[in-house]
């Protein structure tokens, strides 16, 4: 069954969720034109007391420092914090569930097209490692956003959309815009979901600053990975002294950009110069979103303040001691974890 309409119904998917305590997950999936089902109501004569506890969702990517990713840890492997002070991990669960991404792709006349033909010629191998029940969705941008196909199982269909995109109407890329807007659109989206940028990370004309754009980050539940389009054509423009030391700081600043947006939210970034590294980047975008964690826990601090709390997960042997991973030479391996940064408290009306 195919999806709403991105712009009116957000698909419900059947995931692992992690809910409040006494909520009953909705997994039905309205028809277009369709309203949601009214909520069930208490039966009369009895009761009912909601009582809202405050749950906090981290989807972790456990990796060694040279990007191989770590399968089989146990609850008891994670510990996490949040503002410095110790958790108590109360849901954990690999998550299994089908791969939900949405594919934000720059294709727009800047520098001549150069960096939008780049991310259409390597988006297509992104597909083969996708399974049959992975969901994806097309979004491309210049001056806006648009919806070139909305989210299906239908690999193909997105394929052949990328394949006809043919001529960028407009000199510019507006990535703050861009990525904004389809966070904003996967809000209602259910389960673990992610989207990946192909761009050069280059702003040219957005009504969102940095500024706001890394706010509304600090807010998201999305995983972002990051690949950067233009390294090899910039470097290969320094070498011959084609680019200026300004223009050179903007490339500079666009990786630095696209880096952060995947830092901030678990994600990881890639920055290749060569045609065939994508592929096995795009193995391990996959194999990150196939093995991440999902740990959930309640907020020893329960302060309704709107302020933002750091996160900070580490990793543990079943004693406490740091865990330690080897190679298959019985070598210690550094580990490293990719996870959000941290989220935004809710806050009370009134509350400073």
């Amino acid at each position: 069954m195919k999806p709403t309409a991105w712009g009116f119904l957000l698909v419900l998917l059947t995931a692992a969720l992690v809910l409040p305590l006494g909520q009953t997950p909705l997994l039905a999936r309205p028809q277009q034109g369709t309203a949601n089902p009214p909520a069930q109501q208490p039966p009369q004569g009895q009761v009912s007391i909601s009582v809202e506890v405050p749950v906090v969702t981290v989807e972790v990517i456990a990796a060694t420092q040279h990007g191989d990713i770590l399968t089989g840890l146990k609850k008891e492997n994670f510990r996490i914090y949040e503002d410095g002070v110790p958790q108590t991990i109360t849901n954990f669960s690999p998550t299994d569930a089908p791969i939900t991404i949405v594919m934000l792709l720059e294709f727009s006349r800047t520098y001549g097209g150069w960096f939008s033909a780049q991310a259409k010629y390597w988006a297509e191998p992104f597909f083969h490692k996708l399974n049959e029940k992975d969901w994806v969705a097309l979004v491309t941008f210049d001056m806006k956003s648009r919806v070139e196909v909305d989210f299906t199982r239908n690999k193909e269909e997105v394929r052949d959309a990328i394949f006809h995109l043919y001529f960028p109407g407009f000199s510019e890329s507006n990535i703050f815009d861009a990525l904004t807007d389809t966070m904003d659109r996967m809000k209602e989206v259910q389960g673990k979901k992610s989207i990946i940028i192909l761009a050069s990370g280059v702003d040219t004309f957005s009504k969102h600053t940095l500024d706001q754009t890394l706010k509304e980050l600090k807010q998201t539940d999305v995983t972002i990975f990051s690949v950067g389009v233009g390294k090899g054509i910039v470097d290969y423009w320094d070498a011959h002294g084609y680019i200026s030391s300004v223009g050179r700081l903007t490339f500079y600043q666009a990786e630095n950009q696209l880096r952060t947006f995947a830092e901030m939210t678990g994600g990881r970034s890639w920055f290749p110069q060569f045609d065939g590294e994508i592929p096995g980047i795009f193995q391990d975008v996959v194999a990150s979103l196939r093995n991440q964690y999902s740990l959930a826990y309640s907020p020893a601090n329960r302060t309704r303040d709107g302020k933002f709390r750091k996160i900070k997960v580490e990793l543990v042997a079943p004693d406490g001691s740091p865990l330690t991973v080897l190679d298959q030479k019985n070598k210690k391996q550094k580990t490293v974890l990719y996870h959000r940064q941290g989220y935004l408290a809710p806050k009370d009306i009134g509350a400073k």
